[in-house]
C-alpha cells in the first residue's frame, strides 16, 4: 500500500466544503483541517504509484476551492508501538 499525505491550500470561505469533496474521493482515507501553513491535511492511500496520480493530479486537484497542494509520499509507518519495540530491543532491565 501507498500512502501520501496531502497538504492542501484552500479558499478560506470554502474549507468545509472541499474538505467534504475531497474526503469523498476514492483513494482518499481520511482529511484534517489543521493549523499552520495549510488548511487541509489528506491522506491518499492506494496500491500503485499510478493510482497516486489519478488521486492527485486527476481528481483532488480539480475540486472547486483548491488552491496548492504538496504531496509527501510515506516510506515507512511508525506507531506507538512499534517504536516501543523497538527501544526495548536488547533491553535486558
Amino acid at each position: 500500500m501507498i500512502t501520501a499525505i496531502v497538504s492542501i491550500q484552500v479558499e478560506p470561505s470554502r474549507i468545509p466544503e472541499v474538505a467534504a469533496a475531497v474526503v469523498d474521493l476514492p483513494g482518499i482515507s481520511r482529511v484534517w483541517s489543521v493549523t499552520g501553513d495549510v488548511d487541509l491535511i489528506a491522506v491518499a492511500e492506494v496500491r500503485r504509484h499510478e493510482d497516486l496520480a489519478e488521486v492527485i493530479a486527476d481528481r483532488l486537484s480539480k475540486v472547486e476551492g483548491i488552491l496548492d497542494t504538496t504531496t509527501n509520499i510515506a516510506f515507512k509507518t511508525y506507531s506507538s508501538q512499534d517504536l516501543d519495540v523497538a527501544f526495548d530491543l536488547g533491553n535486558d532491565s
